[in-house]
Parts: structure tokens; sequence; C-alpha cells
């Protein structure tokens, strides 16, 4: 079953990133470069420090993205 699009997403607000269950920029090579690619990009729905919260308009996949290296240090 395929989701709809968050109401949240914005297409301003986008993120570059591998989307973990349709993995659609694997043979882009402007990806594969590192850069920012205007086919495969993702909806950057909000974000909770450094946690991403994202979807994937190619198949709507939505899930969180921890920034942070690691490993984390103590504060």
């Amino acid at each position: 079953m395929r989701l709809p699009i968050d109401p949240q997403a914005d297409i301003a607000r986008r993120a570059w990133v591998t989307c973990p269950a349709c993995d659609d920029a694997r043979h882009c090579a402007t990806c594969a470069d590192r850069r920012t690619c205007g086919e495969h990009w993702r909806y950057l729905i909000a974000n909770s420090g450094p946690v991403l919260h994202l979807q994937c308009p190619g198949c709507t996949h939505t899930w969180s993205l921890d920034t942070r290296p690691w490993p984390a240090r103590p504060i």
C-alpha cells in the first residue's frame, strides 16, 4: 500500500539522502558524485534537533534519520 504525500511536505524543504525503501538514486551519476540532484531528493517533513523526518516523493516511504556523528560524545 502506498501512502499519500504528507500534508507537511513542502518542495522548498528538501534533503538529498538515500531512500532506504526504493534506493531510486542507485544508478544516478549526479548522486554518486554527492552533488545536488534535481530528481532524487526527499521531503524534509520536520526535524527534532539532529534527527530528520523524511518522505520519499517517489515511493512515499517515511523514515527518520539521525545525523549525529557516532560515537556520540557526552555533553
